[in-house]
């Protein structure tokens, strides 16, 4: 019978959701070890210097007033907080009240996380020096800091702006969703900005915007925090940004020219392309742990999409699983991304249409089977459409999914979330997580 069919199926799915937990659970702790051994050594220890091919011997970082620091001595490059944003510079980030600086701190005196996504104190643990000021604005209640992390040559600090870069687009604070990214130019020699929102509270969001700049031998990020109905522009960042690049890259190289420019763009996720980072993925207010991702093997769906890939013959296909494995959740709780390259756009067009045919018709084929249109996703590159399916397993248990299915040239992605109880996102969340994940396979290869 359909419906027994249905409580197998859902059986199977607990028990591959709850292998896919384990593997994801190792690999968080995997990356956990590896940032504990970041962290210990972000203080200036031997083990730290050995890893970034620094010398041997133990020197605090340089940047505070310790008369143990040799690095200071071999470069004065921004040796003095002078070349930091103040009050005044701060001012382009909200022409509302007015702007204060509220703390600077060098060196060791640096805490040990000063911007969204920050994995340990220093970027460069055997660099010249570190500066972290903050500012707050007491009439809007925004806050901003400032991090500079002076390298001791140009190459190092390419690696040091690449180092956070990958802190941001591979985010693991809990709760926290890349809204939108874009790169810069004519502000330093590279940069990126990234939009975090986290959890929505009762009227507003708080927004997390951050750059990220490299100039010459320094590698610098300003953060502002505010609360808004809607993700901020890149604006405001990108003017202070500017301010803030110019007071330092006359000591440090990589000053820039033309017009500061912010163009619309996702940060690289270089752990899994193709896929989605796990920032990218929408956020739930019971869910306070991060997601982490894990591979995982393709299916054929819950029993109305009918995917049938063997006989679709793409030319390749893969799956990548999303659970937060340390969060109080079902089992079943997660996210399933399968990316389906066809060899023409065409081939994917005709899949994508299939099923959407199968689905939209699915009560009638499906006995057991309640389903929902839940919006299209229409774009000038992406096509395609959602659904919540519900499917009574007989014996008074009921499975709930939503389901997404998007093309966009020779790709096409499949997307399902169990919807469990108080564990469910609106319409709109998975519609612009499908849109993102079809973004995200334009890397799939």
């Amino acid at each position: 019978m359909a419906g027994s069919h249905r409580g197998q199926r859902g059986g199977t799915r607990a028990a591959a959701r709850e292998a896919r937990r384990q593997q994801a659970r190792k690999r968080n702790q995997t990356i956990a070890a590896g940032v504990a051994v970041v962290v210990l050594v972000g203080g200036g220890g031997v083990a730290a210097l050995n890893a970034f091919g620094g010398d041997k011997s133990p020197a605090p970082k340089a940047g505070s007033s310790s008369p143990t620091d040799d690095k200071s001595s071999q470069s004065n490059v921004l040796s003095d907080d002078k070349v930091l944003l103040d009050a005044a510079g701060a001012k382009t980030l909200g022409a509302t009240g007015a702007w204060k600086v509220t703390g600077t701190a060098g060196g060791d005196s640096a805490p040990d996380t000063s911007f969204a996504c920050q994995l340990q104190r220093f970027a460069d643990p055997s660099g010249l020096r570190t500066w972290v000021r903050t500012l707050q604005n007491p009439t809007t209640k925004d806050t901003a800091v400032q991090y500079i992390d002076v390298s001791n040559d140009k190459p190092t600090a390419a690696k040091t702006y690449n180092t956070v870069v990958h802190w941001l687009s591979q985010c693991t604070t809990p709760q926290t969703r890349l809204s939108a990214g874009y790169i810069t130019t004519g502000v330093g020699q590279s940069g990126v900005i990234a939009v975090f929102g986290q959890v929505p509270g009762a009227t507003a969001t708080k927004y997390r915007t951050v750059s990220v700049t490299l100039t010459g031998q320094a590698t610098m990020v300003v953060e502002h925090d505010t609360m808004a109905t809607t993700p901020p522009r890149p604006d405001l960042i990108l003017a202070a940004t500017s301010a803030a690049a110019k007071k330092i890259c006359a000591e440090t190289g990589g000053c820039a020219t033309g017009a500061p420019v912010a163009k619309p763009a996702l940060l690289p996720n270089t752990d899994t392309p193709g896929f989605m980072a796990p920032v990218d993925l929408p956020l739930l207010s019971q869910v306070d742990k991060p997601w982490v991702s894990a591979a995982a093997q393709p299916g054929d769906g819950t029993g109305c999409e009918k995917l049938s890939l063997k006989t679709a013959k793409p030319k390749k296909v893969g799956t990548t699983t999303y659970v937060a494995p340390e969060a109080k959740v079902p089992t079943e709780f997660g996210m399933d991304d399968t990316v389906i390259k066809f060899a023409t756009a065409g081939a994917a067009s005709d899949f994508v249409a299939k099923i959407r045919k199968n689905v939209d018709a699915c009560e009638k084929n499906v006995s057991n089977a309640k389903v929902q249109s839940t919006g299209t996703v229409k774009t000038s590159t992406i096509s395609g459409k959602s659904w919540t399916a519900t499917y009574d397993s007989g014996n008074g248990k009921k499975y709930h999914y939503r389901i997404g299915i998007a093309g966009s040239g020779d790709r096409v992605v499949y997307l399902l979330f169990p919807v469990l109880k108080d564990l469910d996102i609106t319409d709109t969340a998975f519609n612009e997580t499908l849109a993102r994940a079809v973004d995200r396979s334009a890397a799939y290869s």
